[in-house]
């Protein structure tokens, strides 16, 4: 969510966090069969009970980078753009949408709409959160998500001035967005939380007015009631939504237990009415009696579940070494004996829903190539014996159990002695991008059903959610080229070429691709997760 993730890049084992998509929407397994148990009737109040497995680090739409801060805003908040129950984006705050002939000018017209504090929401909202998440001094890491505006890439690049990017409010309902090239899936980006509005008013009165449930203003379906760092998170019907006829639930109630065993006992026991992803993950010991159970429901996301190389330190800053590691890898063990899941071994970075490869780019386990280039790029680097080698990742279960695989696989390969390092989420996200960090475990999960946005997190070593601090000129040029071929077998050959690149480099080495697994009381109804991994609690209700 993932991102970058989760997008997404998340915490989580068996979701993302962060995302490819097949685009297609799906009603949460309305014929689960899971847990009956509830503590309200179902004639009085309407309240799901959730876990967040750690605290969303932000409930700010420019900060936010993450499944978990993705799925609190995407509660709270409302877009130009809303992904509807049939996984396609539909009109929301913008009630009609007019596109120029050439596809590069969009005039959004606003339908009357208000703030959960009951300002209304006006098209002036829209570009002061667009510009603020484009300003160099906020360093937003999902700022590149805004680049297809007009100007938006040289502004936070300090190359053009605020009044030079392509969004203006013509008045207070009327929007217009200026595109530097044709994007096809621009109103799937209007759905996604950095193009979400902020109250302007409401933010250059109070800098901090995301971080406490009394100051937080949104304009969505849910807003915030209570908010205990740490331990729960209460949202409530925001009654000044525009859409608030749709809504059925009045209250989500989210835990923040960390421990997944924890978390499924509280589910078992009838104090949850979800347990497992997308906001969490199902202990890896539990998987195999819930599936055998029937409880568990599966089915597959766009995101990769990625090791990212840090590639500016020792003995990773050659391509042959990483691409050594990445080949020694077993994933088809780790998805059979750990996550247990259905998840499939990734050979490529972009996920098979919106992949343009045809083949794999290399093999599986593959012992023999990993230690012929392991020697080669020892060689070339002068060094007769490996550093430590240090495999970062964040606190779970499951990423414990992959990353203590990893390294009895690398042990096997090299015979070489891996340290394993752990780390709170909020903390190995900030460690990642600050490069503090060897090897870590990161993924993405699609933020729109297209791949170049599995490709374009690597394309500049500065980017927000790069963190492996790799570029390479030929595979920008690539990624450039796309957005100007309007042929679509070219531009697919094209991103083929770029993703190639990627994978003779080897800045991070693909492990699986996801699927979301987890249970679910039988009177949940409506919880849409889409195949991007995405989830919206606005349909959702408890019968």
């Amino acid at each position: 969510m993932k991102k970058s993730v989760f997008a997404a890049m998340s915490s989580i084992l068996v979701l993302s966090a962060a995302l490819a998509g097949c685009g297609g929407g799906d009603k949460a397994a309305d014929n689960a069969q899971g847990n009956t148990a509830t503590k309200e009737e179902s004639t009085g109040p309407k309240v799901l009970r959730l876990n967040f497995k750690s605290e969303p680090p932000t409930a700010n739409p420019a900060l936010a980078e993450d499944s978990t801060s993705g799925a609190l805003l995407r509660a709270t908040f409302d877009g130009l753009t809303r992904i509807g129950e049939d996984g396609k984006p539909h009109e929301s705050v913008a009630e009609k949408i007019e596109i120029s002939e050439d596809r590069l000018t969009y005039t959004f017209h606003l339908r009357d709409s208000k703030w959960s504090n009951g300002d209304p929401v006006t098209a002036h909202d829209f570009e002061y959160a667009w510009k603020h998440a484009l300003e160099p001094s906020v360093a937003a890491n999902y700022a590149y998500q805004l680049y297809y505006i007009k100007n938006a890439q040289a502004f936070n690049n300090n190359k053009a001035k605020a009044d030079e990017v392509g969004v203006k409010a013509l008045d207070d309902k009327t929007l217009e967005v200026k595109l530097e090239n044709p994007t096809p899936f621009f109103l799937e980006l209007t759905a996604f939380y950095t193009y979400y509005p902020v109250n302007k008013k409401v933010a250059e009165a109070d800098p901090k007015w995301a971080t406490e449930a009394k100051t937080h203003v949104g304009n969505g379906p849910f807003k915030m009631e209570t908010w205990e760092h740490k331990s729960k998170l209460v949202l409530v019907k925001n009654e000044n939504y525009w859409d608030k006829d749709a809504v059925k639930l009045d209250k989500i109630d989210f835990s923040m237990v960390e421990d997944e065993n924890t978390e499924l006992s509280m589910f078992d026991n009838g104090d949850l009415d979800w347990a497992g992803a997308p906001l969490s993950a199902l202990p890896t010991d539990a998987i195999p009696a819930l599936k055998e159970s029937g409880k568990m429901q599966v089915h597959a996301i766009a995101g990769t579940y990625l090791y990212k190389f840090n590639t500016e330190q020792a003995p990773f800053n050659n391509a042959k070494i990483r691409k050594a590691f990445a080949y020694a890898i077993d994933r088809q063990s780790i998805v059979d004996n750990v996550t247990q899941a259905n998840q499939q071994p990734a050979m490529g970075l972009v996920p098979p829903t919106m992949a343009v490869a045809s083949e794999p780019y290399f093999k599986d386990n593959d012992i023999e190539t990993a230690k012929k280039l392991l020697e080669e790029g020892m060689k070339e680097e002068g060094l007769t014996k490996l550093p430590t080698i240090t495999l970062s990742y964040n606190t779970s279960e499951g990423h414990k159990k992959i990353a203590e695989a990893v390294q009895d696989q690398w042990k096997k390969a090299f015979g070489i002695d891996v340290k394993l390092e752990n780390k709170e989420w909020k903390v190995y996200l900030d460690d990642l991008h600050q490069g503090k960090f060897m090897i870590g475990r990161s993924s993405w999960s699609g933020d729109f059903n297209d791949p170049i946005n599995f490709l374009e997190l690597f394309k500049f070593k500065n980017g927000g959610n790069n963190d492996t601090k790799w570029e390479n000129p030929k595979f920008q040029e690539l990624l450039n080229q796309s957005a100007l071929e309007k042929d679509e077998a070219k531009r697919k050959q094209i991103l083929a070429d770029a993703e190639k690149i990627f994978m003779d480099e080897m800045p991070a080495a693909p492990i699986y691709y996801y699927t979301h697994s987890y249970v679910k009381n039988d009177k949940v109804k409506g919880v849409v997760l889409d195949g991007l991994g995405f989830v919206d609690y606005k349909w959702a209700t408890i019968e």
